[in-house]
């Protein structure tokens, strides 16, 4: 079959261009755009990433730049298309997989669980799969129960899957790249609601570890731990306490869930001797129990009062506005279940 030729007037406007300060969508459409210029293994898989250029921009003008044999649209059919992906990966392809919500990932899990997370276990090293698998998430304006899930409790429960999860411009170019590059299944969880967020951007600047947390303001009397957009509502949570009451709180921002930055978070912890982890997702048997668990094991003796949680409602995510916003974790609960731990005034 001959290939088609790059079409110049598809898709959205040229690819991001590097600046000062970009949005997350842009860091992460130039990560890909010099992902596919750098290795011709490297492609791109999912709905609407070609034409139209994805659903949250991320893929724009990359069809036009690289053509439809590099940049492919696909059939409503998740698990088909991801399926193709975990064989492309084995035979030394580097597919990007974008599924266009993470609620539709629950149709490609036997692609992602049974087949890309135990390949590289079951061969025993022999077979590779360098597999990158996009995700958006999260609660994002009244967009109703199906389309609100998080799953970052069920995609930490397979051995053999990485977990990064990006809240900045910096930390989205900075993971997706490393990701690609990298040999083993990983999943890049983003939010819905920040792929328009703005940032601080260097494409020069040293990448830290993959897997590494990150210390977003330092405080000295409680450590809160959080990822994605609870990241800001700690930051507003910890503005808040410091100048009502005199609480320095330690904002840290996971940025990947599997594995943990146990020795960030045990460091902290001693710093600090209280900590709380906030989580858009239902506490029960979400990501905080297990962070919990791993904290209290590691630092049991640092703590002067049991590790909090704050989570979202135990309820399908509602449609209503109102409701919504009521469902998931705000500053003002994070205000308040610091001040019940260290002992300041409730309001």
């Amino acid at each position: 079959m001959k290939r088609a030729a790059p079409q110049e007037n598809a898709g959205l406007i040229a690819p991001a261009k590097a600046r000062s300060e970009l949005m997350v969508w842009e860091a992460l459409n130039i990560a890909l755009d010099q992902a596919l210029a750098a290795d011709d293994a490297v492609f791109i898989m999912g709905e609407d990433v070609g034409l139209y250029g994805g659903s949250y921009r991320v893929t724009q003008g990359l069809y036009a730049k690289y053509g439809e044999w590099r940049v492919r649209d696909t059939p409503i059919s998740e698990n088909s298309f991801t399926g193709l992906g975990v064989g492309a990966a084995l035979v030394g392809g580097r597919p990007v997989i974008e599924i266009m919500t993470v609620n539709f990932a629950l149709l490609a899990l036997d692609a992602i669980i049974n087949m890309a997370a135990k390949l590289r276990y079951m061969s025993g090293g022999k077979l590779r799969v360098p597999l990158v698998v996009r995700m958006p998430g999260g609660v994002a304006r009244q967009l109703a129960a199906q389309h609100s899930q998080r799953l970052e409790h069920t995609l930490m429960n397979v051995p053999g899957l990485r977990i990064v999860a990006p809240g900045t411009a910096q930390d989205s170019y900075w993971q997706l790249t490393q990701a690609v590059r990298d040999d083993d299944p990983i999943i890049v969880l983003e939010h819905e609601l920040l792929y328009f967020k703005k940032g601080p951007f260097d494409i020069h600047a040293e990448a830290p570890p993959m897997h590494g947390a990150a210390v977003r303001r330092a405080g000295a009397h409680v450590t809160l731990i959080a990822w994605h957009r609870m990241v800001d509502v700690c930051l507003q949570a910890a503005d808040k306490l410091a100048s009502e009451d005199d609480i320095a709180a330690e904002v840290i921002d996971l940025r990947s869930l599997k594995p943990i930055d146990l020795p960030l978070l045990t460091a902290s912890l001693k710093k600090t001797h209280r900590a709380i982890v906030v989580e858009e997702d239902c506490k029960f048997a979400g990501a905080g129990a297990e962070i919990v668990a791993a904290l209290q094991e590691a630092a049991f003796y640092e703590l002067d009062a049991p590790i909090a949680r704050v989570a979202g409602a135990d309820v399908p995510t509602p449609y209503n506005g109102d409701l919504e916003a009521a469902s998931i974790p705000d500053a003002d609960a994070v205000t308040l279940a610091v001040r019940r731990m260290v002992g300041a005034r409730e309001e």
